[in-house]
C-alpha cells in the first residue's frame, strides 16, 4: 500500500498517498474536503464552466482507497459537498456509488462549513465524532487535544532533485492533526501561510501525498 505509517496521539496511523487517513487499529479509514458537486456549483452561481467529472473522479479515488482498506468505518471530514444543493444535484450514478461505498459499513458525515446541514445520502450526521484517543471535527480548534481535522487544504513544497514541488499534505504536531483535501478541484494552503504557521506547534511536520509520501518539517 502506498503509505506512511506515523504516530499521533499515541496512535499508529497512515497517511494514504491519496490524502486519506487509515486507522488500522480501529479499522477506520477518514477523508476529507471532498467538495463533490464542485463544477455543478461554480456553474450555477455563474461561475467558468469547468469539466464536469470531479465528482465521478473524486468517487473513484475513494473507491479505490474503501477497496484497498476494506474499512469497517469511513469518516468524510466536513465539506464532503461543496454546498447543500449540491448533494441533491448529485447524478443518480453518484448517489449508487455512495450507497455502494456505504454498504456493510459505518458512515459518519462530519460537518463542514461547506455543508452544515444533514445530507439525505445514508450514513450518520455528526458535527464531531470522538473514537478512543481521537477527536474528529472539520475545523481545528484551540487548545486542541487529540483532534483530527480538514478545512484548510494544507499543501507544501519541498526541493528534489534540483526542482521544487508542491503537494497536498497532512499537517501534524503533538495536538492536532490536519488531513489534506481530498477532492479533485480543491485547492490549497501553503504550510507557509501565517493562519497554518500560527496553529501548528514548532514541532510540526508535513507529510506530503503522492506516489511516494515523504515526512519533512513543517516549511514555515
Amino acid at each position: 500500500m502506498n503509505e506512511l505509517a506515523f504516530t499521533f496521539a499515541n496512535q499508529s496511523l497512515r497517511a494514504l498517498g491519496s490524502g486519506a487517513l487509515w486507522w488500522p487499529e480501529q479499522s477506520l479509514l477518514c477523508f476529507s474536503d471532498l467538495h463533490l458537486g464542485k463544477s455543478e456549483r461554480v456553474a450555477r452561481r455563474g461561475g467558468p464552466t469547468l469539466p464536469p467529472y470531479d465528482s465521478q473522479d473524486t468517487l473513484a479515488r475513494l473507491a479505490a482507497d474503501i477497496n484497498q482498506t476494506n474499512p469497517a468505518t469511513v469518516i468524510c471530514l466536513g465539506d464532503s459537498f461543496d454546498d447543500l444543493d449540491a448533494s441533491t444535484a448529485l447524478e443518480a450514478a453518484g448517489k449508487h456509488d455512495i450507497a455502494a461505498l456505504q454498504a456493510g459499513r459505518r458512515w459518519i458525515w462530519i460537518e463542514g462549513n461547506h455543508d452544515p446541514g444533514p445530507i439525505d445520502l445514508g450514513g450518520t450526521h455528526l458535527f464531531e465524532h470522538k473514537l478512543g484517543a481521537l477527536t474528529f471535527r472539520h475545523i481545528a480548534q484551540t487548545p486542541a487535544n487529540a483532534e483530527v481535522s480538514g478545512h484548510y487544504h494544507p499543501k507544501a513544497r519541498v526541493r528534489a532533485r534540483a526542482r521544487v514541488i508542491t503537494r497536498p499534505a497532512f499537517l501534524v504536531d503533538q495536538t492536532r492533526l490536519i488531513l489534506p483535501a481530498y477532492g479533485t478541484y480543491t485547492g490549497g494552503l501553503r504550510s507557509t501561510d501565517q493562519t497554518l504557521s500560527t496553529l501548528m506547534g514548532a514541532d510540526a511536520m508535513a507529510i506530503l501525498t503522492g506516489p511516494q509520501p515523504r515526512i519533512i518539517p513543517m516549511p514555515r
